[in-house]
């Protein structure tokens, strides 16, 4: 008698895609936050085989700083035009002047936190009570602390200790008037699987992953990307040109490149296998602010 075996990556699948169409059950005004890096483009692929040939039941939404690469709007952009997906863009710029909001300035300035408000008033505006994200539990210990469902209260505040147990993968999205949750389908892949489905399934990228010549500022042994008016340059500063890829794609202000010449998807997994630094830890200045940077604006609302 013939068995049916599913490889680790068969499995991931599954799961991701039994919790998107479980968000499609339980929540009446979902939405899929897309950003135009690689983990929010393997939910839209799995949204695709979780729904097609039907439309998505949700929007997708990105909460956009003003300080994103230019690849990754692009991306954005062709993708969601190419499904003919619905794509909601609102700007942290708007959240800044409507709520007279301080940006932060001085060195590594970021518009990261400030991220929150916008997003919190997006829930509000169209009364999401579900919002899908590619958050990783490998990426930083404070993801690692949180379930696949996670709920958030009337203020979009996440408390680590009040959590619901998931037991034998089912989730329970039951909430009251005014809390949503976040849920996080690849929650249990790592940065490695990620590159993998996407070698596997033939997923197109921005080419800001691959390896490219760039001019770079070289600070305090990062290089980061040039961008007139969202880094300012300081006296030690040195102007730089190199060989780089990014490993994710999040503000200018706080995501670093990697040097690299891994200009193909085999390259760049051979690369990721060879490291023993998280994405994040190699890559993102806002998390090592202190210990606890990432947990603490997840408490506020962050995603």
């Amino acid at each position: 008698m013939s068995t049916y075996k599913l490889d680790y990556l068969d499995q991931l699948e599954s799961e991701a895609i039994h919790i998107m169409r479980e968000v499609a059950g339980q929540f009446e005004r979902p939405a899929l936050l897309f950003s135009g890096g690689k983990d929010s483009i393997t939910l839209v692929h799995l949204a695709r085989k979780a729904f097609r040939p039907g439309k998505f039941p949700f929007p997708l939404v990105h909460i956009d700083t003003g300080h994103n690469f230019q690849e990754a709007l692009d991306f954005r952009d062709w993708l969601a035009e190419s499904l003919g997906e619905k794509l909601i863009v609102r700007y942290v710029e708007d959240t800044i002047r409507e709520k007279k909001l301080k940006e932060p300035t001085g060195r590594n300035a970021s518009r990261n936190a400030l991220q929150t408000f916008t997003l919190l008033d997006t829930i509000e505006e169209f009364e999401f009570d579900a919002c899908i994200g590619g958050a990783r539990r490998d990426e930083e210990k404070a993801r690692a602390k949180e379930r696949v469902f996670s709920v958030r209260d009337e203020f979009g505040s996440w408390d680590p200790k009040l959590q619901r147990p998931e037991l034998w993968n089912i989730y329970n999205g039951k909430i009251h008037k005014g809390e949503n949750v976040r849920v996080f389908p690849i929650s249990n892949w790592t940065e490695l699987d990620v590159w993998n489905y996407i070698k596997r399934e033939n997923i197109a990228l921005p080419g800001i992953y691959f390896a490219h010549e760039r001019e770079l500022i070289l600070r305090d042994g990062k290089l980061l990307a040039t961008a007139k008016g969202v880094i300012q340059i300081e006296e030690t500063d040195q102007i730089v040109t190199r060989k780089v890829r990014f490993r994710t794609v999040g503000d200018i202000s706080c995501t670093a490149a990697v040097e690299s010449d891994a200009d193909t998807l085999e390259a760049a997994i051979a690369e990721i296998q060879a490291t023993r630094i998280s994405e994040r830890g190699e890559t993102r200045i806002d998390d090592q602010v202190s210990e606890a940077a990432m947990e603490d604006r997840k408490k506020g609302g962050y995603f």
